[in-house]
């Protein structure tokens, strides 16, 4: 499959409210396949929330950190669990590949701690991967432990080989070169950034690895986060906004095709031209003839 059109769903979660956020995951994943998506990716943390609150509350406000953590913990999601079971359902009724942002318990532990995934689903809704966030940045550290070990893998699809990094794990040199060597055509990168200097950052990791990245952030309003959230009080001013968005897709060039777009939820689509990856990397291909495994090896324990 030479060309392909994908989504980026740049939309807000139901707040912490794991089953109506589902519920608007499915509805989207079948409107982005009406309209001719193969895959759709949704931002970082999409179900149920991105915690914004380690960003404007203080730690020594146990009790509010206390409940939203409570609140987070009960709404996020198992693996797998009735949740999965309806976004597989709707991937496979729709025919389109899935990545979604998640909060996900540690089931196989103490079923306490939560991790920042990446969620893929096939078109045959089965789950192909599941990857934990390496390493959380600053305050979501109090949210978030860091992955035990190697979660990378790359997906098979008929139209490329996908593979997913969240948010500044991306800016890790490491994660990269190990999707660079498995293949990856199509880089997932769910996020909550949206500076400009992200986006810049995007636009080298295209280059680099002469691969499409598809960076997907939710757009969401102060009004999406109910009021019985008391730090929302945190945020300075009469902020609309929480976050903008600026979800963007960009070629093997290092062309943004799609996006940014600003302080608007909707569906974003853009057409892969896959060929694009073998023009990119006739010049400069990182995993080929310019990655020089006689000087530079990747050891992974």
């Amino acid at each position: 499959m030479t060309n392909v059109k994908i989504s980026l769903a740049q939309f807000s979660p139901v707040y912490l409210n794991k089953d109506e956020s589902i519920n608007k995951a499915c509805q989207l994943i079948r409107e982005a396949s009406e309209k001719g998506a193969k895959l759709i990716l949704f931002p970082e943390a999409f179900i149920p929330g991105y915690p914004d609150w380690v960003w404007v509350l203080k730690n020594s406000q146990g009790v509010e950190l206390n409940a939203l953590y409570v609140d987070l913990l009960n709404n996020a999601v198992s693996v797998p669990d009735d949740s999965t079971n309806k976004l597989c359902e709707a991937a496979k009724d729709a025919g389109i590949y899935v990545g979604i942002g998640i909060n996900e318990r540690n089931t196989e532990n103490s079923n306490s701690s939560l991790f920042n995934s990446l969620l893929i689903i096939n078109d045959k809704g089965e789950i192909e991967t599941t990857h934990r966030k390496l390493i959380p940045t600053g305050g979501e550290r109090t949210v978030w432990g860091q992955a035990a070990g190697i979660t990378d893998k790359v997906v098979e699809s008929p139209f490329g080989k996908i593979g997913g990094l969240i948010c500044w794990e991306a800016y890790m040199p490491m994660p990269r070169v190990r999707l660079y060597e498995l293949g990856v055509q199509i880089l997932l990168v769910p996020t909550w950034d949206k500076s400009d200097n992200w986006i810049q950052s995007m636009q080298h990791i295209a280059r680099e690895g002469g691969l499409f990245v598809l960076s997907c952030c939710s757009a969401i309003r102060m009004d999406d986060i109910p009021d019985k959230y008391e730090f929302k009080k945190e945020y300075p001013g009469e902020r609309e906004w929480v976050n903008a968005g600026n979800s963007c897709v960009i070629d093997p060039k290092g062309r943004i095709i799609a996006g940014p777009l600003a302080e608007k939820q909707e569906l974003i689509f853009a057409d892969l031209d896959m060929d694009l990856i073998k023009e990119a990397k006739r010049m400069f291909d990182v995993a080929g003839h310019y990655s020089r495994p006689d000087v530079y090896q990747l050891k992974i324990s």
